[in-house]
């Protein structure tokens, strides 16, 4: 990363995907016989952090490899004290791989957690303001007219990356459903969403 940095680099990413370290090395880990290990890539974080700057470190956090609300907010709370973006994917099973029949994660559930996050990123809200039950998430710490305000304007819900980033398409189907939507929410979107997470 020294080496990157002296030769230019301003960001970095160093992509964690799992939310636990259980899961870490279920899917990438000691578990499969992958060389990554959990405790590697948070000291790489960190070190990244040293490095590069508060804010031009970014990793992945992957939805439905198994953990649950309340996991994966805390770690995208545990990303940002550390100065280290978090990208959300929904994961997506491709043929041929361990995890093919493994389904992605119902829409709720990751409508959720790109609001947590946007509300997390932009320091509206803290993971400790957030209340869960039975690991999963059931109030954002915001008043309903404000997390309404917040959902209409669609932007939690976008592609979200890297600055700069402009890949349509993140990790789902152009046929649908748009896990990270790839332009401004239509207001059909919106009023979709706005139902889903506020009934």
């Amino acid at each position: 990363m020294e080496n990157l940095a002296e030769a230019g680099v301003q960001r970095i990413s160093i992509p964690l995907d799992a939310v636990t370290e259980e899961i870490f090395n279920k899917v990438k880990g000691a578990e499969i016989g992958g060389p990554y290990r959990w405790n590697r890539h948070l000291e790489a974080l960190s070190e990244a952090v040293e490095i590069f700057g508060r804010n031009n470190v970014s990793t992945h956090l992957i939805a439905g490899l198994g953990e649950n609300g309340e996991e994966f907010v805390g770690m995208i709370q545990r990303c940002v004290d550390l100065g280290v973006y978090p990208a959300l994917f929904a994961f997506t099973p491709l043929p041929g791989t361990l995890l093919s029949d493994r389904k992605p994660p119902p829409i709720r559930y990751y409508r959720k957690l790109q609001l947590a996050h946007y509300l997390i990123t932009r320091r509206i809200r803290r993971f400790e303001d957030m209340r869960f039950k039975d690991g999963s998430l059931v109030d954002f710490g915001l008043p309903e007219e404000d997390l309404r305000r917040i959902i209409r304007r669609g932007e939690p819900f976008m592609t979200s990356g890297c600055p700069g980033c402009n890949r349509p398409y993140y990790n789902e189907r152009p046929s649908g459903p748009l896990y990270n939507i790839p332009r401004r929410p239509t207001s059909r979107e919106i009023s979709e969403i706005e139902k889903l997470l506020c009934g």
